[in-house]
């Protein structure tokens, strides 16, 4: 999700959609829409924003940035996950450590990446886990 110009810390984020039964989801739909380094949405280009599909692993695997936190809100990044035929999960992702976790109305302590610094960026991991 990251163009020509994009500022901030490079987010190397990865998982896997996994049935209830924890098999691989092949071709389930990951849509990724996030704030800006800092805390704006590119509302009329659409930067940080993209989809794809898992492979026959059932993984997937995308490169940002951290986002920024914006009013109200702490650092997240949004996710739609819908597995072949199956209804959409919207949801969010959250960074451990921040601050304003805690005042965000909606942040969910399930919903934390598994963060680890590198000398690139930062490496996160996240599996979804859906009906189908």
């Amino acid at each position: 999700m990251i163009e020509s110009g994009t500022t901030g810390t490079r987010l190397f984020l990865s998982g896997r959609v996994l049935t209830l039964a924890c098999a691989p989801v092949t071709g389930a739909t990951l849509d990724f829409w996030q704030a800006d380094a800092r805390g704006v949405y590119d509302n009329s280009g659409y930067r940080l924003r993209g989809h794809q599909l898992t492979d026959d692993g059932g993984r997937y695997s995308l490169e940002t940035i951290v986002p920024g936190e914006y009013p109200g809100r702490t650092e997240h990044i949004h996710v739609k996950v819908q597995a072949p035929g199956k209804t959409v999960l919207t949801t969010q992702l959250y960074f451990p450590g921040v601050a304003r976790n805690q005042q965000d109305s909606i942040f969910d302590a399930h919903l934390l990446l598994t963060v680890q610094d590198t000398a690139a960026g930062k490496v996160a991991i996240f599996d979804f886990v859906t009906s189908g």
